[in-house]
């Protein structure tokens, strides 16, 4: 008896190791499709995750969730144009591109797991605003050039636009 239940967690233990190293496999293959389409890795991890957990603290920490993610899938969806710079870097550090790198906020304040939640969500596709490549506070002074930009959605105080 002693044996039979031995050779059965045996079964189980492989089975488990086989189900991991296919749900491994399947998270692979998922990051692969991202970095293509985004054109480099950029992942829920490393030195580009936490700078878009920053701006999306400096830029959107007090905004819905939603207007978190939509905040950080704008960066990506820049890294991703060909009229923006390549990198997540690139795009964040762009020469008066965003008030929180302009005035320091960036740096102030670690951001909160809401943030890094968004900036995985945001990497991890979703997109609420619809591919924009723009968003403003229409409620801030602005330079007039921005209203230039056809706007797609609003989230929070923040609105999106192409």
């Amino acid at each position: 008896m002693k044996k039979l239940l031995v050779k059965r967690w045996k079964w189980i233990l492989l089975s488990l190791l086989v189900v991991s190293m296919l749900f491994m496999l399947y998270n692979l293959q998922q990051n692969r499709a991202q970095a293509e389409n985004i054109g480099y890795a950029v992942s829920a991890r490393g030195a580009d995750y936490l700078l878009l957990s920053r701006l999306i603290s400096g830029e959107a920490g007090g905004e819905p969730y939603i207007g978190q993610v939509g905040v950080g899938a704008v960066i990506l969806n820049r890294v991703k144009s060909p009229k923006f710079p390549g990198t997540v870097a690139g795009v964040i550090y762009q020469p008066g591109a965003f008030e929180s790198v302009r005035n320091g906020q960036l740096w102030v304040q670690y951001p909160s797991r809401a943030n890094f939640n968004a900036a995985r969500d945001s990497i991890n596709g979703w997109d609420p605003t619809y591919g924009s490549l723009f968003f403003w506070n229409p409620y801030k002074k602005v330079h007039p050039w921005i209203w230039t930009r056809r706007i797609i959605t609003q989230l929070g105080n923040h609105v999106f636009g192409k």
